[in-house]
């Protein structure tokens, strides 16, 4: 991955620059589980969108649609707790000057409690991720939007879903 600082003439915007310091400082603090300041770096209103996420409830389901402060950060807290040692590993970040966003992560991280219908085994799972975010002009995510292959990341700890 590709982090110095950008030379003068190097044809990226200031708007460009910005939006890839934001999101690239959202993934040091997603590595150095640091969700208040995963927060921060979104917009008061950001959308938020985990695309393959679901989990099974007693009385509801719990999609990854909808704000960050109210689906996104109980989702990111609720991974960290169930997987403490939750890293990132950024691949590729490719930004424009309309601050939109694109990051290739590998996610990883070692179950340590029940993540909700996924009893813990103790099982590891390591997989690649695609990230689309739009920055403001002030510097500010305003939506989030994540794709995996969330059977492989099931099969990886070891639960298996039986209809």
């Amino acid at each position: 991955m590709d982090t110095e600082a950008l030379p003068a003439g190097s044809g990226t915007t200031s708007r460009e620059a910005t939006a890839r310091a934001t999101v690239i400082g959202f993934f040091d603090a997603y590595r150095a589980r640091d969700v208040e300041r995963m927060v921060e770096l979104c917009g008061d209103n950001a959308d938020f969108r985990y695309v393959p996420f679901e989990v099974w409830g007693r009385q509801r389901v719990l999609h990854g649609d909808g704000k960050v402060c109210t689906v996104g950060k109980p989702i990111w807290t609720a991974l960290i707790d169930a997987f403490p040692d939750l890293t990132n590993t950024v691949t590729s970040v490719r930004a424009d000057g309309e601050g939109n966003v694109a990051v290739q992560a590998d996610i990883s991280g070692t179950q340590t409690k029940d993540f909700g219908v996924i009893a813990c085994a103790g099982g590891h799972y390591e997989l690649p991720h695609l990230f689309l975010f739009h920055v403001t002009g002030h510097g500010l995510i305003d939506d989030v939007v994540s794709y995996w292959d969330n059977a492989q990341w099931k099969k990886q700890l070891g639960w298996f879903e039986v209809d």
